[in-house]
Parts: C-alpha cells; sequence; structure tokens
C-alpha cells in the first residue's frame, strides 16, 4: 500500500529547506508569515538574537473588528499593510520574506503584495 506523507509535514519540510538558505539579520529581518485554517500571523525576526521585532496577526481585536472574515484574501492584504505600518515606525526598511513553506500565492501574496504596497522592501 502506498502511503502519502501529510501536506502538513511536506510544507514544514519545504520551511526547513528555506530556512537554511537565508536568515534575519539586524540589517535586514526576516519577515515570517504563517496562515491557518482560521487566521493569519506575520513577525520580522532578528535571527542573530532571535528575537521578534514587530508582530501582528488577525486575531489582534483592532484588526479582527475591521475585518468581514479572517482568513481570505482581503485579511492578508490587511494583515500586510498594518506589519509594514510597524515596521516602518520602527524603522525597519528592508525584509528577507519568509512563506514558510507555503505556495507564493492567494493569501500568502497578497499580504507580501500589500506590504510592498505600504513601503517595505523586499
Amino acid at each position: 500500500m502506498v502511503s502519502k506523507e501529510s501536506k502538513s509535514k511536506i510544507r514544514v519540510n519545504k520551511h526547513r529547506k528555506l530556512r537554511n538558505r537565508f536568515a534575519g539579520t539586524a540589517d535586514r529581518p526576516r519577515l515570517a508569515v504563517f496562515r491557518s485554517n482560521n487566521h493569519m500571523y506575520a513577525q520580522i525576526i532578528d535571527d542573530t538574537v532571535g528575537n521578534t521585532l514587530v508582530a501582528a496577526s488577525t486575531l489582534e481585536k483592532d484588526i479582527k473588528a475591521s475585518l468581514e472574515k479572517t482568513n481570505d484574501v482581503a485579511a492578508a492584504a490587511k494583515l500586510g499593510e498594518i506589519i509594514a505600518k510597524k515596521a516602518l515606525d520602527k524603522g525597519i526598511k528592508t525584509v528577507v520574506f519568509d512563506r514558510g513553506g507555503f505556495i507564493y500565492q492567494g493569501k500568502v501574496k497578497a499580504l507580501a503584495d500589500a506590504a510592498r504596497e505600504a513601503g517595505l522592501e523586499f
């Protein structure tokens, strides 16, 4: 009988391979994206020290209140704008984009495009 690996295991393996290629530094931190079935999360991380510099998710009350749904492309775009705004307030202009092993389409792409339009460079 043929057994298939679960999609979540495959995604974790992809993410591990991606993380070997790049890391966030103090000059250029890493914008890490995670999406679950119900919410999206974005963090800007300095991997040299292991600190999260900026974080935002659709779980936060003010973000959740302004959204109709928390798991669609519009919510991802809004989250991209918010994370970019918070990063620019902290003085972070350029980042390395870490898609977390997710395919670069749909919600992940919407978040990245919105963050770019709001002023982040990657």
